[in-house]
C-alpha cells in the first residue's frame, strides 16, 4: 500500500488508485491528462534475476492482446520499458480498465447466467485460437463480469502459440491440464480443460482433481489420486447436457474432450435452450 501513497504520476499518466496487486507487479488506475481517459496500467519490475519471468510473462501479455481483436478479451493499448544498464528493468502495460469483480469474487446466481458467462469465455478463448494462440491459464480469477455484465477474460501472460512445449510447468494448480504438468504439446483443447475445471468448480463449488495438488511443489509432485465425481451428483440441479460436457471437457486425455471452443459453445448453447424451455414450461 506504501506505493500508492509515494506515486501519484508515472510515465506520464496521474495515478488514480491501486487496484491490486500480483507477483512483482502492481496495476494503477490511471488517467491521460490530455484527454481525461481512464485506463489500467500493469506495472512489473524486475528487483532479482528471477523476477525476469514476471517482465517476460508483461510484454507476451501486451503482444497477445495486440494480436487478439475480441470483446471478451481485455486489451492492451501500449507497453513502455524502462532499462537500467541497458536491460528492461521495469514495464509498464497500458491495458483497458473494466470495472467489474472476478468470477471467483462473484459467481452467478442462477445457471441460466451461469451457462452465458461460460459462453462468452468460450467466444474469446475462440478468437484467441483463430490466432493460434492458447490462453494456457482460464481459472475463475482471470474471467471479469462487468456490472453491465458484459465478460472479459484476462491476464495472457502465461499463453503461447499452439503446439508449444513449455521448458517449466506453467499453471494454477486446480484449473492445469495434465499436458501442461507433464510439459506435453499445449494446443486449444489445453484451455477447453482449464475452462472445464473452471465451470466444475463454478457449479459444485468443488475443485476437480489435477495432477498436481495445491500447495505442491510443482516440479516434482504429481498426483496419481484423481477420483472425479460427476458435477451432478455434487450438485443435482446441473442438467444433464451440462454434466455431461462438464465432464467431457475434463476428462484426461486431450483427444476424449471437446476439439473446440466451438464445439464447447454450441453445447452450451443447447443448454442453455433447455434451461429457457424448463423456465417457459414453469411459468406456464
Amino acid at each position: 500500500m506504501a506505493e500508492m501513497n509515494v506515486i501519484d504520476e508515472i510515465a506520464g499518466f496521474d495515478v488514480l488508485t491501486v487496484l491490486g496487486y500480483g507477483a512483482s507487479s502492481t496495476i494503477f488506475a490511471v488517467q491521460d491528462p490530455k484527454d481525461d481517459h481512464v485506463y489500467a496500467m500493469k506495472r512489473v519490475v524486475k528487483r532479482t534475476p528471477s523476477d525476469q519471468r514476471f517482465i517476460d510473462q508483461a510484454l507476451t501479455e501486451f503482444e497477445v492482446a495486440r494480436q487478439v481483436d475480441h470483446p471478451n478479451c481485455r486489451k492492451s493499448f501500449r507497453v513502455i520499458r524502462r532499462r537500467k544498464l541497458i536491460k528492461t528493468s521495469e514495464v509498464l502495460v497500458l491495458m483497458e480498465l473494466v470495472d467489474g469483480e472476478t468470477l471467483e469474487q462473484h459467481r452467478p446466481n442462477s445457471l441460466h447466467r451461469m451457462v452465458e458467462v461460460f459462453m462468452s469465455v468460450a467466444d474469446g478463448l475462440d478468437a484467441m485460437h483463430q490466432q493460434s494462440i492458447c490462453h494456457c491459464d482460464i481459472k475463475p480469477n482471470n474471467i471479469l463480469i462487468a456490472p453491465d455484465e458484459g465478460v472479459k477474460i484476462i491476464d495472457f501472460g502465461q499463453a503461447c502459440p499452439t503446439g508449444t512445449v513449455k521448458q517449466r510447468i506453467q499453471g494454477t494448480p486446480d484449473y492445469i491440464a495434465p499436458e501442461q504438468v507433464l510439459r506435453k504439446r499445449i494446443t486449444p483443447v489445453t484451455d477447453v480443460f482449464n475452462l472445464g475445471a473452471t465451470m466444475y468448480w463454478c457449479l459444485t463449488n468443488h475443485h476437480a482433481p489435477t495432477l498436481i495438488p495445491k500447495g505442491s511443489n510443482r516440479e516434482v509432485a504429481i498426483k496419481q489420486d484423481t477420483t472425479l465425481r460427476p458435477a451432478s451428483e455434487l450438485n443435482p440441479k446441473i442438467p444433464a447436457a451440462l454434466n455431461a460436457l462438464v465432464m467431457a471437457c475434463i476428462e484426461t486425455e486431450p483427444d476424449r474432450r471437446p476439439t473446440s471452443m466451438r464445439e464447447v459453445n454450441g453445447r452450451l448453447e443447447v443448454v442453455l435452450h433447455q434451461l429457457k424451455a424448463t423456465r417457459q414450461a414453469k411459468r406456464a
